[in-house]
């Protein structure tokens, strides 16, 4: 994601920020097809040591998020927008509460990139951004932040709700991703596994109950479910951000996602059992993978 919206901001001096630990020598090329279009080298330099960002995206894993602000954050003013693309819940709560004095947003997209190869960046699906604040600083900022955004010529929108707009994609990542992580087929597929019709009206009974008694909207496990059963048809070829972490033997997000769900089951006394055997499914597979198995 984040190598999709470098390119579509190519043209508005974009800079890479390294990793913590890393500096490197070369800018960062690659090949971009956009999802209209003929390929073309995509070039962006990597942010130089008496630079200051006027916006910083951030496109990391939700688990490597506050590591890589916590070495990223001390260089640059405190005035610099931060907007945070991670899938789930719970990362984006961890960098506002860390740093509630500077304009942290968040943003969910419906954009679909991936990259097929290392260095191949493939725009493969055209959607919409919603970016909004999570810090009061962070209001202040939104109009600019979507204006700059709208830069890139994708179609972005200021949501006065965001967290709403997280728990939507929340429900559809955690009623998809981990059941095609562990039956390994791409998205279309889980409407006919046995494993997914058993356990995904359970799974959206939970989550209903959660988002109820999490102050969120209240709809009803039979809606969650369509939502769910009509991405998964609308995606139908696509494999999930989990199921190519688990074959590109990387570590998942289901922590941010059916992890994060049952993590808030606890702390409201709301029993998860659905998610809590999705989340300690996908953690054994991730074990496997780790351990070489």
């Amino acid at each position: 994601m984040g190598r999709l919206w470098a390119a579509r901001l190519a043209g508005r001096s974009v800079v890479f920020l390294p990793r913590p630990g890393r500096r490197p020598d070369h800018p960062l090329s690659y090949r971009f097809q956009p999802f209209q279009g003929e390929a073309f080298t995509v070039r962006i330099p990597w942010l130089a040591a008496n630079e200051t960002p006027d916006l910083l995206l951030v496109t990391t894993k939700a688990g490597d998020t506050l590591p890589a602000l916590t070495a990223a954050l001390p260089q640059l003013p405190e005035t610099t927008p931060v907007v945070l693309f991670q899938n789930g819940l719970g990362s984006q709560q961890q960098v506002a509460d860390t740093w509630p004095e500077r304009p942290i947003l968040a943003a969910t997209t419906t954009e679909g990139a991936n990259r097929p190869e290392p260095d191949l960046t493939i725009h493969a699906g055209t959607g919409e951004t919603h970016v909004g604040a999570l810090t009061r600083r962070g209001g202040e900022a939104l109009a600019e932040v979507v204006a700059q955004l709208q830069g890139s010529g994708l179609t972005v929108h200021a949501e006065t709700d965001i967290l709403a707009r997280l728990w939507r994609k929340l429900v559809i990542n955690a009623g998809i991703n981990p059941f095609t992580a562990l039956l390994d087929c791409p998205n279309g597929d889980l409407l006919r596994q046995p494993m997914f019709l058993q356990w995904i009206g359970p799974l959206c009974r939970e989550t209903a109950t959660l988002m109820a008694a999490a102050g969120q909207s209240t709809p009803s496990p039979e809606s969650l479910r369509q939502s769910i059963e009509q991405v998964a048809r609308a995606t139908a070829g696509n494999t999930s951000s989990m199921r190519a972490d688990v074959l590109a033997g990387r570590p998942t997000e289901i922590d941010y996602i059916n992890g994060y769900l049952t993590a808030l089951g606890q702390q409201l006394g709301i029993a998860t059992p659905v998610n809590q055997m999705l989340t300690e499914q996908v953690k054994q597979l991730d074990g496997s993978l780790t351990n070489g198995s």
